[in-house]
């Protein structure tokens, strides 16, 4: 990417002072904002190189990239706009990180859900440093398990082997990494919970050096079982301190940094400000390297073997259902964060058991979705969408050939609600295929790996059986790719547009009244004289309808200023994937009926409506941004489903107060879920509005 195209970026996100802060992980840049509302997605997902854009809550907004993402940061941070950091003097731009977390949580819908967003963002954030590491080290074991396949060198990770000088070299370039994993990951978890991350990294440090594994072998030591398994001891100070070998492993350094942050803090509070520098590291390392050795490291073993032990005992029980579930559950744990995990137990399993069993079935959702995201560009070539060729080629290199799937779903699956379902099949597939062939084979663990990989073309070799992984892959990727190229991608009826609803917290909104059985009226007139003010004559009317369809209108909701539909706060209603339509930021407290017809959908919570109205339209009323969480707190519901209304009704009073105490936006989209049966909708115009007044002029097709 050009360092115009850089510049762009910053352009197309408010410019550098707007910027309170730019991160990145593997395929993402990662902005905290000023003012979210100051982005022009449109412009950023157009700019060359940019696979997709999504905006988050708490003015933060994420621009996929791909494996290029290291350059083009540095290309940002280079610019002479960016100096100091992007941020100009803007409010809370000085804010530390932690003011702009807690900024985040008061504004953005986590709520009482706080504690479950930071440990996610903990563990990823944990890990997303070390990606291009991982990486690279799995290629390495690749290549390995290649060359024994073919002969070249013997087993290289059976017991008691041992390899040339020079195999036994290149086996050094991956083991640098996973043995010393505990220490980049001590260093990010700490780095990210605000201690210094070179004291997390020196308190791990201290249980991976050859002193310590020593002194499990001095006269003193004593051989124990503890929990069915064999552990060595050794008395320090009266105290028994457990032995254990800490390399690979990933759950105790993450438990000291969450300790370490909590310690480091309190310190920094009663410490004064002249004696920081010296003391806080000190005492830090006094208390952390004792209770990590001691207690803190042992919990952090047997917490993960524990996880892994659970997931091993499904397994063993049945590799048919675990090859199944595997794949069906990755879909929805990786754009939550919720995988990260499961990759700590991966490499766990490889470390106890020296084989893991999940990255089998694993490979069969990722090849699923690159097979999608390969039918995506099919149709883009067909169509000749350049901006969609791109960001589909982009995403399916990152994942053939790095197995990274993140490009595939925010620059594409997340964005066409279309995809998912199809994807599934390829998931269910692969993993039909992976549980058929492990009965017919007699594999009691399934399709198993010796080393960590990323599901990639590149890393094939390094399953076991290959034959059977690589029909199970391949299946999953063309069954996906098909079915995409089959059914489309886009959205085209306002039905399934409305399933979409869910991901931004609402309630999908599908007529349950035949639109046959509902008369068409020519509401302009009539709908314009029952509104009120503003409204065209009977003659203009005419003028704009005798060349094309029916004009006819749609009437304001409630009181307050009309904005245009980007400016909502949700990717799915500023995007336009529910249809076309305009918000309103209320000034009043009641939403009314926008015209005559009957409620189809009105929510117990009382934060969406959905109404079939006699002129044609199709109508959701969604109010406030994820207020679904409030389950009904703050509003009062008038009408129910069939209700027959008539414009001006009162469909739900709503208390500002409760709404706005929670953090939620209190922007209210209104929303022609049926646009597509329309020639046009626009909106009558922007600015201060009454409820009944004209809001939307629908034309329909001639």
């Amino acid at each position: 990417m050009a360092s115009n195209s850089a510049s762009e970026i910053v352009d197309a996100v408010g410019g550098p002072g707007n910027i309170a802060s730019l991160t990145h992980c593997a395929t993402r840049l990662r902005f905290q904002l000023n003012d979210g509302e100051k982005v022009d997605k449109t412009a950023v997902e157009a700019i060359p190189g940019v696979l997709g854009a999504v905006p988050q809550a708490g003015d933060r907004f994420q621009v996929v990239i791909g494996g290029g993402v290291q350059t083009v940061y540095n290309e940002i941070m280079a610019l002479p706009v960016m100096a100091g950091g992007g941020s100009a003097p803007a409010a809370g731009a000085g804010d530390s990180d932690a003011d702009i977390k807690a900024r985040e949580r008061s504004k953005g819908p986590r709520g009482t859900n706080a504690w479950l967003d930071t440990l996610f963002e903990f563990l990823s954030d944990s890990f997303r440093p070390i990606l291009g590491a991982l990486l690279g080290a799995s290629l390495f074991i690749t290549f390995m398990a290649l060359a024994a396949t073919l002969g070249w060198i013997p087993a290289w990770n059976a017991p008691g082997v041992v390899l040339p000088p020079s195999w036994a070299f290149v086996n050094l370039m991956w083991q640098c990494v996973f043995i010393f994993l505990p220490l980049m990951v001590a260093y990010n978890a700490s780095q990210k919970i605000g201690a210094d991350p070179w004291v997390g990294f020196s308190i791990m440090a201290v249980t991976m050096l050859p002193g310590f594994t020593g002194l499990g072998k001095t006269a003193d030591a004593v051989q124990t079982t503890f929990l069915g398994s064999q552990i060595t001891t050794v008395q320090v100070f009266g105290m028994p301190l457990t032995i254990f070998d800490y390399s690979s492993q990933v759950f105790p350094p993450l438990l000291m940094a969450a300790v370490l942050g909590l310690v480091y803090k309190g310190l920094k509070r009663v410490i004064p400000e002249n004696l920081q520098l010296i003391f806080v590291p000190f005492i830090s390392m006094l208390v952390m390297i004792p209770l990590t050795a001691f207690l803190i490291g042992p919990i952090g073993v047997y917490a993960g073997a524990a996880l892994a032990n659970a997931l091993s005992a499904i397994n063993t029980f049945s590799p048919f259902i675990f090859a199944i579930v595997i794949p069906l559950a990755y879909p929805f744990m990786v754009p939550l964060g919720l995988h990260w995990p499961i990759n700590a137990i991966m490499l766990l399993n490889i470390q106890t058991l020296g084989y893991d069993f999940i990255q089998g079935p694993m490979g069969a959702w990722n090849f699923a979705c690159f097979g999608a995201t390969a039918g995506v560009l099919v149709l883009a070539w067909r169509e000749k969408d350049k901006q969609m060729k791109q960001t589909a080629t982009g995403a399916l290199a990152a994942g053939l050939l790095g197995g990274i799937s993140e490009p595939s779903l925010y620059g594409i699956h997340l964005r066409y609600k279309r995809i998912y379902p199809r994807m599934l099949v390829g998931c269910l597939t692969g993993g039909l295929i992976i549980g058929v062939g492990s009965l017919l084979l007699g594999l009691p663990h399934g399709i198993t790996t010796q080393a960590f990989v990323f599901t990639s073309l590149l890393t094939i070799p390094a399953f076991n059986p290959i034959g059977l992984y690589l029909v199970a892959v391949v299946g999953a990727f063309v069954v996906a790719m098909v079915l995409v190229i089959i059914s489309g991608y886009k959205n085209p009826e306002p039905a399934e547009a409305a399933a979409a609803v869910a991901t931004a917290g609402a309630t999908s909104v599908a007529p349950s009244v035949a639109r046959d059985t509902i008369p068409a009226v020519a509401g302009g007139g009539q709908l314009a004289g029952v509104a009120g003010e503003g409204t065209a004559t009977a003659t203009a009317v005419a003028e704009r309808t005798a060349a094309v369809g029916e004009l006819i209108q749609v009437a304001a909701p409630l009181d307050g200023t009309v904005v245009a539909l980007d400016k909502v706060p949700d990717p799915v209603f500023a995007g336009g994937v529910m249809g076309p339509g305009v918000a309103i930021e209320p000034t009043g407290t009641t939403v009314y009926a926008p015209g005559a017809g009957v409620v189809v959908a009105a929510q117990p919570t009382g934060h969406a409506f959905g109404l079939q109205l006699d002129n044609g339209a199709e109508i959701l009323i969604h109010v406030g941004i994820d207020t679904v969480n409030l389950k009904g707190e703050g509003f009062d519901v008038k009408v129910k489903n069939g209700d027959r209304v008539e414009t001006g009704t009162p469909l739900v009073t709503f208390d500002r107060a409760v709404i706005e105490k929670a953090g939620y936006p209190l922007i209210t989209p209104v929303i022609v879920l049926n646009g597509d049966t329309f020639d046009t909708v626009d909106p009558v115009k922007l600015g201060p509005v009454d409820h009944g007044a004209p809001l939307l002029d629908v034309q329909k097709k001639a």
